[in-house]
């Protein structure tokens, strides 16, 4: 009797530690397919940033956070070499979002300037595509001086106000910011290639009014300082009457 009744308890003891042993698989695969549709998700259909500089002032403030729509410009499958069908195609004066060339890990949000084959030039500040010039509404400048295009100037000064002209290359594309004046863009680092493109903001999902320090820290104490403030400040500077706001071509808020 007392064999018996300890056969049943082992069995019960197997099948107990099977159970769990199942219960735990099953929480972990189901995990594990979360989150491969997360990253399936955002490789393919969208993609979420913030904006931590003010490069796209007024259109798009320092702290905004956007949602980037992926899938409208044929987004690459990944581990393939696949990409899916294009439903739209990029056209000047878009709000675009891309890997940065010097450094892929980072994502800019710019404004088309120049397609495959546009010649672009920066004359006292004013552009000029294939020619002719072209009348920006959204762009600002907020340093009223301008630099002559002279080797006695600074590159980073002179290529500011007089750039180009430059020809953009096949399967490339040029970017500005509307923030002219303040802008790391196109003049100082090249063109993006086609394979950088990531797609364009839809809209912006969160605003906090903080300075870029918070949304470019990389020490460890910087970043918890960073997100202390936010919460702290969150209710008082929150931008609330950004969220839900459409990203377009359009200009945002002018100052």
């Amino acid at each position: 009797m007392k064999e018996k009744a300890a056969t049943v308890n082992k069995e019960l003891e197997v099948k107990k530690k099977s159970g769990w042993m199942e219960s735990l698989w099953e929480n972990v695969k189901s995990l594990a397919i979360v989150l491969a549709a997360v990253l399936l998700i955002r490789a393919v259909v969208v993609e979420a940033t913030v904006v931590p500089t003010g490069s796209m002032q007024n259109t798009i403030l320092i702290g905004d956070h956007l949602f980037l729509d992926k899938v409208l410009y044929g987004p690459q499958i990944p581990f393939t070499d696949v990409h899916l069908p294009a439903i739209k195609n990029y056209k000047r004066g878009d709000v675009i979002a891309f890997r940065y060339p010097v450094d892929p890990n980072i994502v800019f949000v710019k404004r088309l300037i120049g397609m495959p084959g546009d010649t672009i030039q920066v004359k006292q500040k004013q552009l000029y595509i294939n020619d002719k010039l072209v009348q920006e509404p959204c762009v600002i400048h907020r340093d009223s001086q301008i630099y002559p295009d002279s080797e006695w100037i600074p590159r980073e000064a002179r290529i500011r106000d007089n750039f180009g002209p430059v020809t953009v290359p096949p399967d490339h594309y040029f970017a500005m910011g509307d923030n002219r004046d303040e802008s790391l863009d196109g003049r100082y680092w090249g063109f993006v290639p086609k394979e950088n493109m990531v797609g364009e903001p839809i809209f912006i999902y969160w605003s906090f009014d903080a300075p870029t320090d918070v949304w470019t820290a990389t020490d460890i104490s910087d970043r918890i300082r960073g997100d202390v403030d936010i919460l702290v400040h969150f209710f008082t500077r929150t931008r609330w009457s950004r969220m839900g706001r459409i990203v377009s071509g359009g200009c945002g808020e002018r100052n």
